[in-house]
């Protein structure tokens, strides 16, 4: 089965995020350009001033209004007629940004995880959107609702099924959220102008994705982008390692923007606006503006990015899928958002070997920090 082109980079989410707070440069008019939707309304949310945001990248070959990518684009990147592409969230990855100013932490969740989808029982997570949005949008076409605005309202009811269960799943309140399609990664990596970023081999998937870079540090941009994130053919860890790919991009944007002076730059923050108003998609109560110093503090490499483990592979309906131990996922999350406070004396005695997982490295091997570009599969 064809599963190639796909994984939306969450390096768009995360940089309209990040980078939000500069556009303290335009007017309160020109943020709130930007797409809002009202799916958090009623949803549960933090309460000791800790932040989470959630990052939603959607596979789809429409715009938010519902249309077709142009033609020459779809063509451009590979993915296919738009018949391929339904409305599942490939990526997903939830940033917790503690109240005390302390480094924040991003954990990436595996698209194939098998949960619970309330409402419609076991699937995996990156379903939830796509039952969701299909089931409203069929309930609204019998009440002979047109489009744009049915797409505006399924759309809305796929964002509210992730929430819950992601929020479900890891046991957390969900704060805010940025959604982005898949055009979106395109025309952030215009807009950048290339991003750096380290592969440990060189790699060809001339089938799929079209990915075909040498080892070592490079810049990549446009269309070499997009193919650099979907990739998972060929890859050790297939999904995985496609996940560490998104990491470490965007690792390269934080590096860019805290080295060469995007914040001044009036003219990619404007590429930047339009690529928001365009393809991206924020809560009703996403302050913008309000961001700027939890932005600032993330450009500077305030940040860590894990992936959340797996217990293996498991055939459920014809489908491959992972297999998860929710306690155990909920007690990492736990972990990781709020550590327990370092033993003083600890370090002057030996540790013993660890029996549990160790939450800094995870599934990857080491955790990935924003500050630096690291090299992955």
């Amino acid at each position: 089965m064809r599963k190639w082109a796909r994984n939306i980079a969450v390096a768009l989410s995360i940089s309209i995020v990040v980078t939000s707070g500069a556009l303290n440069f335009f007017s309160k008019a020109a943020s709130n350009a930007i797409p809002r939707s009202k799916a958090l309304q009623g949803a549960p949310q933090s309460k000791n001033g800790d932040t989470n945001i959630l990052l939603i990248g959607l596979d789809s070959r429409r715009d938010n209004e519902g249309n077709p990518i142009p033609r020459e684009i779809a063509k451009l990147l590979r993915t296919g007629p738009v018949t391929v592409g339904g409305y599942n969230t490939n990526t997903l990855i939830l940033i917790h940004i503690p109240a005390d100013g302390k480094k924040a932490v991003a954990v990436s969740i595996p698209r194939d995880n098998y949960v619970n989808v309330p409402g419609y029982g076991m699937k995996k997570i990156k379903e939830a959107y796509s039952y969701a949005k299909y089931a409203e949008d069929s309930r609204l076409y019998k009440e002979g609702v047109q489009q744009p605005t049915r797409e505006r309202l399924s759309r809305d009811a796929g964002r509210v099924a992730t929430i819950a269960t992601v929020s479900q799943f890891l046991d957390v309140p969900i704060d805010h959220f940025a959604e982005v399609n898949m055009i979106g990664f395109y025309d952030l990596a215009n807009a950048l102008g290339g991003i750096q970023v380290c592969l440990n081999k060189a790699v060809s998937d001339t089938k799929y994705s079209g990915a075909v870079f040498p080892a070592g540090l490079q810049t990549i941009s446009g269309a070499d982008a997009l193919r650099f994130v979907r990739q998972r053919h060929g890859l050790p860890n297939g999904d995985l390692d496609r996940t560490h790919r998104q990491q470490a991009f965007i690792a390269g944007v934080i590096t860019k923007f805290r080295t060469q002076g995007v914040f001044s730059d009036i003219g990619k923050l404007s590429a930047l606006l339009d690529v928001a108003k365009k393809d991206v998609v924020i809560d009703s109560g996403f302050d913008v503006l309000g961001f700027l110093p939890q932005a600032t503090a993330l450009t500077s490499g305030n940040i860590k990015f894990h992936t959340l483990p797996i217990e293996g592979y498991v055939m459920r309906n014809n489908q491959s899928v992972n297999l998860v131990d929710e306690i155990k996922i909920r007690e990492i999350v736990k972990d990781l958002f709020n550590p327990k406070p370092k033993d003083p004396k600890a370090s002057a005695t030996p540790k013993p070997k660890p029996t549990k997982i160790n939450y800094a490295q995870l599934a990857s091997g080491k955790a990935v920090d924003g500050s630096r570009i690291p090299c992955v599969n």
